[in-house]
């Protein structure tokens, strides 16, 4: 099997971490080159990827025949900009979450994606954890019964004013940053879409939100949710059904903040505990990323299913706004 050969747009430092690392190590792929204009901030990704090209400029890296996908983890600000481009230079895309910072805007990178035939994506990793995988499993069979509600936190304390993450020009704030998982990852289990978002309070600080308390009304179930970069880390989503409740501990950084566990309490005080130690959630989701551009098959977390994320976030604004 050939590799795909992979570029990074920016030498992010989560690029750095965790998404070139796992280009790195998945199978049917390579990490081909990176877009920087910092020789320094190059080296360190040279020194686990050897042979790897840097180029000076995001243009200069489309440009290069001998790139079949790119990865994008810009500001959010530009992920809209540069997907659409990257899509016309021929690339199949992952760009990092949130793609776009309305649900509307999702519909001409949906457009640019159609048009090209390309694959486009949001790096949207938990979908790919065999956790989250079970847990649908569990849920849409009846393992806790019928789902009656579901609740949430996501939480980290950020008060660095230099990082983008506290930029409202970049895109920054709570919602657009781990909101997503707190809201795609209820979507994804439950298979549901929210009807109404009749309740949230937001905190803003510079024209970001820092602290979001919320409550969002699904066909079958209620939800709520807090989501905060000003508050102790904390990580918990637990569905609640008439028959059981399923919990999980470490949803959203598995094997970073904790490692992946789901915890099914059911009748007669019966605990049942599943565990999914040494699992890379971000080295699956690139080999699944490559699965689909080979093979065609369907992708688990399609632009489709990102912008409903979205409209989950839009609708949690707009109600916090009046």
């Amino acid at each position: 099997m050939t590799p795909l050969r992979w570029g990074i747009l920016g030498a992010s430092n989560f690029a750095l971490t965790f998404m070139g690392r796992a280009i790195h190590a998945a199978q049917g792929a390579e990490l081909a080159a990176l877009a920087t204009s910092s020789p320094d901030k190059a080296k360190p990704f040279q020194a686990f990827a050897p042979g790897l090209r840097v180029h000076d400029s995001y243009d200069a890296l489309l440009a290069d025949p001998d790139i079949d996908c790119v990865y994008i983890p810009l500001p959010n600000h530009l992920h809209i900009e540069w997907t659409i481009k990257a899509l016309e230079a021929g690339k199949h895309v992952l760009c990092e979450k949130p793609l776009a910072m309305r649900a509307d805007a999702f519909d001409a990178v949906i457009e640019a994606r159609d048009k090209s035939g390309l694959l486009a994506a949001e790096a949207y990793m938990i979908v790919h954890h065999p956790q989250f995988i079970r847990a649908r499993e569990l849920v849409q069979t009846g393992a806790i019964g019928k789902l009656r509600h579901v609740d949430t936190v996501f939480s980290y304390n950020n008060r660095d004013m230099g990082n983008i993450r506290n930029q409202a020009e970049a895109g920054g704030g709570g919602l657009p940053d781990i909101g997503v998982y707190t809201f795609g990852s209820v979507r994804f289990v439950s298979g549901q879409e929210p009807v109404a978002v009749p309740y949230a309070d937001i905190t803003f600080e510079n024209d970001i939100d820092t602290f979001v308390r919320m409550s969002a009304d699904f066909p079958d179930f209620t939800y709520s949710a807090i989501v905060s970069i000003r508050i102790h880390p904390r990580q918990y989503i637990a569905f609640h059904g008439e028959e059981g409740v399923l919990t999980l501990t470490a949803p959203f950084n598995a094997g970073v903040f904790d490692q992946a566990e789901i915890r099914l309490d059911t009748g007669d005080r019966k605990v049942t505990v599943e565990r999914f130690p040494g699992v890379n959630q971000y080295v699956l989701q690139v080999e699944n990323f490559g699965r689909a551009v080979r093979e065609g098959s369907p992708y688990a977390c399609p632009l489709e299913f990102s912008k409903g994320t979205q409209r989950m976030i839009d609708m949690t604004f707009d109600a916090a706004r009046g």
